[in-house]
């Protein structure tokens, strides 16, 4: 089914039509854009005259009146009129609005075009260290990457999943150098009996193993010799080293994916690419940076130098692709990845969800792959997200000043979200509860974060996130479950248009949002703003509310009353639906 042109789209085009008639043949065509926008003073407003008028040197309201004059018939506008210095107000008619959600309502995208041209992006996203807890740290890459992922697709996008997951260096001589000395200590089972799962299990085997192999390296010279040594016989593709290498990362999979099952994400294997991945490609990456002259020789180290990019004392700070000792940097890497992206996956855009902090080292690499020829200049973007905060303002740690396990907090959000159901919804069984308490818990977590800006930091505060009152997913989730309830009291009445009713003012508002649904995704998308959804959900949430309070659904005084308005109940809950699982939250039928 073709995609339904929102009214705005609409009114667009048939005010730029009305333009065009009164304006001079050779007007450029770049000038005649009517600026139209939601209006409290109306339906809409055009605001595109008074740029016009002055580039022509003529009166506003003059040429807003012509322009008004011109208007072709049609069945859309109610009433156009000149206001001020000579914007338009426009009101659109009720069989306008009402047709127009029929459409979108027959099709399930709800009218949703897909992008006209799509293409083909890898997104990086959830880059946890093997043999490492993910941490609160890992919340924001994980949560912003996956809704990012989702609002791709839906627009028709092909998307590649990438998983940069830190699984070579330093520390894994440590370790594997530790397994060869103690080879049955990673198979050793009692610190994990008490793990809740078989992902706790082996974060529990992982830990003991790491502060062991730690502990050695940091008081026996030995040993920390003899691990540096392993670190090279593993890269260079010594068997035993890599055995044991894999079961390490193995290990890891499986607590990650503990965590991701909590988060309600889907992580697949395949899609978990790490830096081991490109090992083999780091080699060609030195040699074709080095006789390009991209990177040169600086005391022993290959190096890209910078004009302005320099150290507080004002000596250049390069980006290290080879250090002087042979080993390589996350530099090396992340140029092997971005080769592999665009030559290898024939990704259009390559999009990276890292933390603000690494903005310089990410600008560096992008402009490296550019000056090397190997990434098309503006094909790589990173999307740098704010920090999270405790509720002191400053970085989210815990009181002994460590990172916040992140299965602890998703844990405790589901704790707290179990009390609200239980308030809510009397009559569920504790199993029942429990089901909800994590939607809404996890759903809450991931909604705090989508509703800022990416760019921002948040405070993470659970009370205000599982809260039935201000912009929080159960605020949404309750909207959702209350437009379920009234379903269920509906004794088998359907949800029908009757494009002939007139619409009450809470009717036309939260109409009028509806029909702005598709708009808003392609803004989203285009933009890679997540935040703007949720933005768009709450909106509608809070517009449901008056809608609710003031026009009876079941209860309206005619059959075609209570049709039409449980239509647009019907399409208000199938769009907080549809915008809440592409944020990734589930929508509970009861709360």
């Amino acid at each position: 089914m073709p995609s339904v042109p929102s009214l705005a789209v609409t009114l667009h085009k048939c005010l730029a039509e009305a333009f065009s008639a009164v304006l001079p043949e050779d007007t450029p065509g770049e000038w005649i854009d009517p600026m139209l926008r939601r209006s409290d003073r109306a339906d809409f407003q055009a605001n595109g005259v008074l740029a016009l008028a002055k580039r022509l040197r003529t009166n506003p309201r003059d040429l807003a009146g012509q322009v008004v004059e011109s208007l072709p018939a049609n069945e859309e506008i109610a009433s156009a009129e000149v206001s001020g210095p000579g914007f338009l107000n426009v009101d659109v008619t009720d069989a306008a609005v009402l047709r127009n959600l029929a459409a979108r309502s027959d099709d399930e995208r709800l009218g949703v075009p897909y992008a006209e041209h799509p293409g083909t992006t890898v997104i990086d996203y959830s880059q946890p260290n093997v043999a490492k807890e993910m941490h609160v740290g890992h919340l924001r890459s994980t949560v912003i990457g996956d809704a990012i992922t989702q609002i791709l697709e839906h627009r028709g996008e092909k998307v590649i999943r990438r998983h940069h997951i830190g699984d070579w260096g330093t520390q894994f001589g440590m370790l594997i150098q530790y397994l060869v000395e103690h080879p049955h200590e990673l198979d050793h089972e009692s610190d994990s009996a008490d793990a809740k799962d078989e992902g706790e299990a082996a974060m529990a085997r992982l830990n003991r193993l790491y502060k062991a192999a730690y502990s050695l390296f940091e008081t026996d010279e030995e040993f920390k010799a003899r691990a540096r040594d392993r670190v090279v016989a593993l890269q260079s593709g010594d068997e035993q080293s890599l055995t044991l290498w894999h079961k390490i990362v193995d290990e890891s999979k499986t607590y990650f994916q503990g965590v991701y099952e909590v988060l309600d994400v889907e992580i697949r294997d395949e899609d978990i690419v790490g830096e081991s991945a490109y090992n083999d490609g780091l080699q060609a990456v030195v040699r074709d940076l080095e006789s390009s002259g991209v990177a040169v020789r600086s005391e022993g180290a290959l190096c890209v130098f910078f004009d302005d990019v320099k150290g507080p004392d004002g000596t250049p700070t390069p980006l290290i692709v080879q250090k002087s000792n042979g080993g390589f940097g996350y530099a090396a890497t992340d140029l092997a990845a971005i080769r592999d992206r665009i030559g290898e996956l024939g990704a259009d855009t390559v999009l990276y969800v890292v933390d603000a902090r690494q903005a310089l080292h990410f600008r560096m690499v992008f402009e490296t792959a550019q000056r090397a020829g190997w990434l098309p200049e503006g094909a790589a973007r990173q999307l740098a997200f704010g920090t999270v905060l405790g509720k002191d303002g400053k970085p989210f740690k815990t009181r002994a000043g460590g990172s916040v396990r992140l299965v602890d907090l998703l844990e405790e959000a589901t704790q707290r979200a179990a009390l609200v159901v239980r308030e809510k919804a009397q009559d569920l069984t504790e199993d029942e509860i429990q089901e909800r308490a994590a939607q809404v818990g996890i759903g809450a977590v991931k909604y705090a974060d989508l509703s800022n800006s990416m760019t921002r930091d948040y405070v993470f505060d659970l009370d205000r996130m599982v809260s039935l009152q201000g912009d929080t997913s159960v605020y949404l989730q309750y909207a959702y479950a209350r437009i379920q309830s009234i379903f269920r009291k509906a004794g088998g009445e359907k949800a029908k248009v009757h494009p002939t009713l007139d619409l009450e003012p809470a009717e036309r508002a939260l109409a009028l949002h509806l029909d702005e649904f598709g708009d808003t995704l392609a803004a989203v998308a285009e933009n890679y703003e997540p935040h703007k959804l949720a933005s768009y959900l709450y909106e509608l949430a809070t517009l449901y509310s008056p809608f609710y309070e003031t026009c009876p659904v079941l209860k309206a005084d005619t059959q075609q009353l209570v049709q039409n308005r449980l239509f647009l109940c019907d399409l208000t809950a199938r769009t907080l639906r549809q915008g809440m699982t592409l944020l990734g939250i589930r929508t509970p039928e009861r709360l």
